[in-house]
């Protein structure tokens, strides 16, 4: 027996959802206006909705969340990087900041779940969270400790016939590096020689580490994301921000204490945004589900391992249910000013994940 309690979304209104959405600014820490979009269109879908304590947008349908055999979570985020791209459709195409990285993998969410016919005791739950552009991730954190799903889908862009097995871990560091003034004749070296030099012991450390690792998900990627330095006419202070994104296998604790221990005299760090590496197989469920439902479609699914790092990274290793990341969109449009979103593209997308839930839903025994 399937549920009825949601209302089918033509194509038209699906656009609508997606237009609304992007053209609804949600810069990071700034969502709250996005995610009355959010949950205004879910509830004329039929969804339940509601905005919880962290102000992530939820919509419900489904099994109540007491009497449900299968929860099934698709999370994608509402907030996107700053940058403003005026929002327009031309020539089949949506352009505009959040239509790829992730408010078009979102609203597809939404509108597949809206579509799927599913089994009695299934209960779906789309998020739109806050908060992913940042090293914090402070939705997804707070929906880790609300549910226990037995299947998640990340909202990500995958391109619409592929599917995202993993993501790599995350280390961010902001390395100082002071010292007393002194001419610039003397022996000594200067706050920025010894931050730089610091750099180039890292540099080495991770050129160690990564040996003849030839697969980029397997080794250790470093780069400058900032440098800076001043004086006071007393002290003189140099700042190098670095972000290291991490394969399978390497703690980010145990590499922030490993990285410190190289720091010259005078030098220290800070470090956040740590995040292990999470990845599944082509066998996992999820996998499964949207792989069989872009072959339904005539494509043929293309797995991917992704080198950025996602709410899959947050959520994966405290749920440790089956999980993978999908959405239409191009990632290398991410956070560029050229971020825009193929129409067409995003109504396959949306196939894809009606039928993924559709026959998600079957192999869990929701019915």
């Amino acid at each position: 027996m399937s549920v009825t309690n949601s209302q089918s979304v033509d194509a038209e209104t699906a656009v609508r959802v997606l237009h609304d959405l992007v053209a609804t600014p949600s810069v990071s820490g700034s969502e709250a206006a996005a995610v009355r979009v959010f949950v205004r269109h879910a509830a004329a879908m039929g969804f339940e909705t509601e905005i919880d304590a962290a102000g992530n947008g939820l919509a419900h349908r489904g099994a109540s969340a007491a009497g449900a055999a299968v929860h099934i979570v698709l999370l994608g985020h509402i907030d996107t990087v700053p940058g403003h791209i005026p929002v327009r459709i031309e020539d089949g195409v949506l352009h505009g900041r959040g239509s790829v990285d992730a408010k078009g993998p979102l609203a597809a969410m939404l509108v597949g779940a809206a579509n799927a016919e599913l089994p009695a005791g299934v209960r779906v739950t789309v998020a739109g969270a806050v908060g992913e552009e940042t090293a914090d991730s402070p939705g997804a954190r707070h929906l880790a400790g609300q549910f226990r799903p037995d299947a998640c889908i990340i909202g990500e862009p995958s391109g619409w016939d592929g599917v995202t097995l993993g993501y790599k871990g995350r280390l961010i560091g902001r390395l100082v590096c002071e010292r007393s003034c002194a001419h610039t004749a003397g022996p000594g070296l200067s706050a920025a020689d010894e931050v730089l030099a610091w750099w180039w012991r890292i540099l080495a450390d991770v050129e160690s580490f990564n040996g003849d690792r030839a697969r980029v998900f397997e080794r250790i990627q470093a780069s400058v994301r900032g440098l800076s330095g001043g004086s006071d006419g007393l002290t003189e202070a140099a700042v190098l921000e670095a972000g290291f994104r991490l394969p399978p296998g390497v703690d980010p604790h145990e590499l922030a204490q490993r990285l410190e221990a190289l720091a010259g005299d005078g030098c220290g760090v800070t470090w956040r945004g740590h995040e292990v590496a999470h990845a599944t197989d082509r066998n996992d469920p999820v996998v499964r589900a949207l792989s069989g439902a872009i072959r339904s479609l005539g494509a043929t699914p293309r797995p991917k391992l992704k080198t950025g790092t996602a709410d899959l990274n947050v959520v994966g290793p405290v749920w440790g249910c089956p999980i993978a990341a999908y959405g239409p969109g191009d990632s290398s449009l991410d956070h560029t000013p050229e971020e825009r979103l193929d129409i067409a593209e995003f109504a396959r997308s949306v196939g894809v994940l009606q039928r993924g839930m559709e026959l998600l839903a079957a192999e869990l025994g929701g019915a």
